[in-house]
């Protein structure tokens, strides 16, 4: 039974399974130096468990996601522009704009994970680069495609230039949800690939990375400074310090 009808069974499988290498020493345990490389706080992480009543586990592991969350970014946008090489239609050069589609007019796209990842610099020169491609193909759009925006939308892009705002009818600020739409011909596409992404991850993670990806060893380690974990990381802090 295929997943999606616009996407095969193998290809996804296969882009998954490459997205899930991306995550590289992150699949690896953090031990207790590499969880403490940076010294963790133990004054802040005390006045996180309190103020949000989580124990101090829950607060332990936040932590550890919030590590691996800083070289994993990269990763979701590997898997959010590389999909497109098995979508009908599409291309992902290897420089140059994100994504190309091929319809009865060339679409040049470039992705972006959420709507305020740009700052007006970047905005501007990202724009300006669209507004060189339109002049110089007639028969071209381009295409700022949003992961995450602030609402489902194909409008046309009205940016700020020097104080006075500006916009071409061949530019578009579009929603990933209607850019699925738009090269597929399917409204709920990308609700779809969303609906199927735990099963197949699941599936991939138990067949091609059960024994890769390995345990944490932060609690034990910890345990053995103190069966208090909190106090254990008042202990790795300050060890140096009087009364500790």
């Amino acid at each position: 039974m295929a997943y999606l009808d616009f996407i095969s069974n193998e290809n996804l499988e296969k882009h998954i399974r490459e997205t899930i290498l991306k995550y590289g020493d992150s699949l690896k345990g953090i031990n207790l130096a590499t969880f403490n490389k940076n010294i963790i706080d133990p004054i802040k992480l005390t006045f996180d468990s309190i103020v949000f009543n989580k124990d101090i586990e829950q607060i332990i592991v936040a932590e550890l996601i919030r590590q691996r969350d800083k070289t994993n970014s990269n990763t979701i946008g590997y898997f959010n522009q590389n999909i497109f090489k098995y979508i009908e239609g599409c291309e992902v050069p290897t420089h140059g704009f994100d994504v190309i589609f091929h319809g009865k007019k060339t679409v040049y796209v470039e992705i972006k994970n959420k709507h305020n990842t740009m700052n007006s610099s970047s905005s501007q020169k990202t724009f300006m680069r669209m507004l060189n491609q339109v002049s110089k193909d007639q028969n071209c759009e381009c295409y700022l495609v949003e992961i995450i925006a602030k609402k489902s939308q194909h409008v046309v892009w009205k940016m700020s230039l020097d104080g006075e705002q500006t916009s071409n009818e061949r530019i578009y600020r579009v929603s990933v949800d209607k850019f699925y739409e738009f090269i597929t011909g399917d409204k709920g596409a990308f609700a779809k690939l969303c609906e199927v992404l735990p099963q197949v991850i699941t599936k991939i993670v138990k067949t091609d990375f059960a024994s890769k990806i390995e345990q944490d060893t932060v609690y034990s380690e910890l345990k053995e400074h103190s069966k208090d974990l909190l106090r254990a990381l008042y202990l790795l802090a300050f060890k140096t310090y009087e009364g500790f």
